[in-house]
């Protein structure tokens, strides 16, 4: 019996070219994606997202739900129209980068949100978005475009949603059914003409309520999400904690992700390993006490190249005393 040698087939050769050759845009923007470290990617049209979820944000401002984010006030209808921030578009491309880390802190180290471990995203994901951009015009050089990255104003989850990313689950976090809700998005808004993926309107869910029941200040419920008792807000709001909110808090020093953590979709989803592209997390241990005694000087070197930076030495140290606090109680 003669085994079958592809290797010396010619044809394969050819019919491996005329593929790469006949391969749609879409594709090659997916694969160029990858080929950057992004774990997810894909594509909708420009249009409006739906005006059902444009009536639900605003009934959660309505109820104050937002906290003193009042920026999520401004320009609404925007958030959910890709057209108002590049008025030619068509076309978005969204993508995702799994964050997780090996394990959770031990209890006795304060807990930092394992995103804020790593390079701050924002520049990080821009950087990588800003190269397909650079493939995409290579082909159309006139081509158009805007990089979205968390802080520009736009419903990221709901287009990833669209894109067929993901779901967004009870945690209100963009949940993917192999990488769970450890994800980072980012998107480029372009108006360049591209066919759309198949959208995710369902939430998979279903009756699990684990990650509700994990949040321990009850910011997460059957009926939404407030973020004026959410963990991760109030280590990085600004002034005092209301002190029936503080006895909750735990060891949480930045951020918190009790309810990641408590999904079922993230108990077996991969672990990020990004070494490669540069794309790794910090090991940090720290004591209340380390950072109580901080200078500014101490706490830049910390920070450097992480999103902490951003929010300052003085938060730092309130959440410090905080966790200190806790710990005593223990």
């Amino acid at each position: 019996m003669r085994l079958y040698d592809r290797s010396r087939d010619g044809s394969f050769h050819r019919r491996l070219a005329d593929k790469l050759k006949t391969m749609g845009i879409e594709e090659e923007i997916k694969q160029k994606a990858v080929s950057l470290g992004f774990d997810l990617a894909g594509i909708t049209s420009a249009d409006d997202i739906d005006l059902r979820q444009i009536e639900q944000f605003k009934e959660w401002l309505k109820k104050g739900c937002n906290a003193e984010m009042a920026f999520l006030e401004r320009d609404v209808e925007k958030r959910f129209s890709p057209v108002s921030i590049l008025p030619e578009a068509k076309s978005v491309i969204c993508v995702g980068i799994n964050y997780k880390v090996i394990s959770k802190p031990d209890k006795d180290t304060l807990q930092i949100a394992s995103l804020s471990l790593y390079p701050d995203y924002h520049i990080f994901i821009r950087e990588k978005l800003l190269l397909i951009a650079d493939f995409l015009m290579n082909k159309d050089e006139n081509m158009k475009f805007k990089i979205c990255v968390d802080s520009s104003p736009i419903a990221e989850k709901a287009l990833a949603m669209r894109v067929g990313l993901g779901f967004i689950g009870k945690n209100r976090l963009l949940t993917n059914s192999k990488f769970g809700s450890f994800l980072l998005l980012g998107e480029i808004i372009t108006d360049m003409q591209l066919k759309p993926d198949k959208p995710l309107n369902e939430q998979a869910c279903g009756n699990c309520r684990k990650c509700i029941e994990a949040c321990p200040t009850k910011a997460l419920s059957d009926d939404g999400f407030d973020a004026r008792k959410c963990v991760s807000y109030l280590t990085v709001k600004k002034g005092e904690i209301d002190a029936e909110l503080k006895e909750k808090m735990g060891t949480h020093l930045f951020g918190c992700e009790e309810c990641l953590r408590a999904c079922p979709y993230n108990e077996n989803s991969p672990i990020c390993e990004k070494q490669q592209i540069g794309f790794v997390p910090r090991q940090i241990k720290l004591k209340p006490e380390e950072i109580i005694s901080w200078t500014e000087k101490d706490f830049e070197k910390f920070a450097e190249n992480s999103t902490m930076l951003w929010f300052g030495l003085q938060r730092m140290k309130r959440n410090a005393l905080i966790c200190q606090e806790h710990q005593e109680r223990q």
